[in-house]
Parts: C-alpha cells; sequence; structure tokens
C-alpha cells in the first residue's frame, strides 16, 4: 500500500462516518480502524476486563519484560476505543516487549474532558505504568496526566494536539485532518486554544509526527520549548505521511520506519529508568 491509497481508503470511511449517531459512528470507526490492522503477534496473551465501567484490554507478548505501559487511543475526544487503536496498541506491546493496557475512556459530547482524563488516571493509579503513549486525542490526554502521577514517567506522544491552537499557529491543511478539524476539537477539550502546556520539569519524552498533519507546527513548537526548559525529548517526523497513518504503520514504510524508531527509542528510555521504579 501507498499513501495515496491510504487516504482515499480511510478518507472514504470518514465519509460514512459522518451522518451516524455517535454510537453508529463509534462503530464503523472501530470498524475502519481495524481494516488495516496487521495480525496479532505470535505468542502474545490478549485479554479484556472492565475497571468500574471503564474497558481495558491486556497486550501481554511472550517472555514480557517488567513494567506495565499505559496506552491512551486517539480519535478527536468523540471516537476510538480499545477496538479501533487494536493494532496499534498490539504493536506497542510488540516493539516495547511489555505489557500494554489500552483504556477506552468517556467520549465526547456524553462525557466531558475531565471524564476522560478521570478514566485514565483511574487506570493509572492501579497499574503505577512505566510509561504513558496515547496518539493524537489520546496524545492530549497523556500530557495532561502526567502531572496527576504521583511519579515521572516517560511519555510517547503521537501527533498530539499541543500548546495554542489557532488559525496562527496550526499549519496547512492536510489529507484526513484540516485545521477546521483541529479547531473543532476545542469544544471537547476547551483550554487547547489558548493553552501553555505545564509538565514536570524531568519527564522525559519521545515523539512522533507526521509531514502532512497541521497540527505539526505547533507540536514542533512545543518540542523547543520542552527543549529550552531542559526536558530530554526525542523526536523524528514521518515524511510524506498523514494523521492516522499509524493504523496502517506495518503497510507503510514511511510510517513503519518512524513508529519503530519511536518505540526503541522510548524502549531505551525504559530499560534505563526501570532499576529506579
Amino acid at each position: 500500500m501507498d499513501i495515496n491509497a491510504f487516504i482515499t481508503r480511510f478518507d472514504a470511511g470518514l465519509k460514512d462516518i459522518e451522518n451516524g449517531s455517535p454510537a453508529v459512528a463509534r462503530q464503523r470507526y472501530d470498524q475502519l480502524c481495524q481494516t488495516f490492522a496487521p495480525p496479532n503477534p505470535s505468542g502474545m496473551t490478549i485479554t479484556d476486563e472492565t475497571w468500574e465501567s471503564v474497558a481495558l484490554r491486556h497486550f501481554i507478548p511472550a517472555s514480557a519484560e517488567s513494567g506495565q505501559v499505559l496506552y491512551i487511543h486517539g480519535g478527536g475526544f468523540t471516537l476510538g476505543s480499545i477496538d479501533s487503536h487494536h493494532g496499534v496498541a498490539a504493536s506497542l506491546a510488540e516493539q516495547l516487549k511489555r505489557h500494554v493496557i489500552s483504556v477506552s475512556y468517556r467520549l465526547a459530547p456524553e462525557a466531558g474532558y475531565h471524564n476522560m482524563l478521570e478514566d485514565c488516571l483511574k487506570v493509572a493509579e492501579v497499574i503505577k505504568p512505566i510509561a504513558v503513549v496515547g496518539d493524537s486525542a489520546g496524545g492530549r490526554i497523556a500530557i495532561d496526566l502526567a502531572p496527576l502521577l504521583h511519579r515521572c514517567v516517560p511519555l510517547g506522544l503521537i501527533y498530539p494536539p499541543v500548546g495554542k491552537l489557532n488559525q496562527q499557529t496550526l499549519g496547512a491543511d492536510a489529507p484526513l485532518l484540516s485545521r477546521h478539524d483541529v479547531l473543532s476539537l476545542i469544544a471537547y477539550c476547551p483550554w487547547i486554544g489558548n493553552h501553555f502546556d505545564t509538565l514536570p520539569p524531568e519527564t522525559q519524552i519521545e515523539v512522533l509526527s507526521v509531514e502532512h498533519d497541521p497540527l505539526t507546527a505547533p507540536l514542533e513548537k512545543a518540542i523547543a520549548d520542552w527543549r529550552n526548559n531542559g526536558m530530554p525529548v526525542g523526536y523524528r517526523c514521518a515524511k510524506n505521511m498523514v494523521h492516522a497513518a499509524l493504523h496502517a504503520h506495518a503497510n507503510l514504510p514511511e510510517m513503519q520506519s518512524a513508529w519503530q524508531d519511536f518505540c526503541q527509542a522510548l524502549n531505551k528510555r525504559l530499560t534505563r529508568n526501570i532499576g529506579y521504579w
């Protein structure tokens, strides 16, 4: 598959979602994303459970190393689940060789952003993750979750909305995500329109972005600010790729290479830090 074929297929799926009720839209989004997921890694144990109405999915690779990683899916705060991002979470567990727990937090418009954050915090307080990884809207939640944890853990951020998002800070429209799409997120997470991200100064961060995404410009500005504040931040940008391309990373060489680099860099941080936890 090349990137244009991915864009055509994913865009057609998004158009099919537009006119459905929230329940129908979420079901169709889950199905759309699952069409790009690779087969489950050989030897991986995958189980589901529910904690106080929060659905979780556990991904445990064969010969898993110690420590659990919390994964927070994307979907613009209104879509997404442990099903839509199953392939991403399974790949993350395989790449890190660690137990990954994916969480289906409550979604807008039925729930507010504080409910989403509350669900993820509830899980984090129990599992005490050695890292938190989030993509897109999930990356935003991961950033806001970090100061609430009792210890500083590495963050893995995949094209998250960060900083002050407005017409002046956003990059150009791109396939699958326009500037209008981004600004519409403010209705569900109001402070991203005029917000400075605050993270503990010792936070270690690994970031993955894509070349064609209006979120990349403000993300790169945030990375520069984080580095100026002394935070160790690793960064890579997948050339020619677009927002949501991570779903098809197994079939998009540029995305696969950037994803592997991201996971390897995050794993190095975990290996160095594990003795301190």
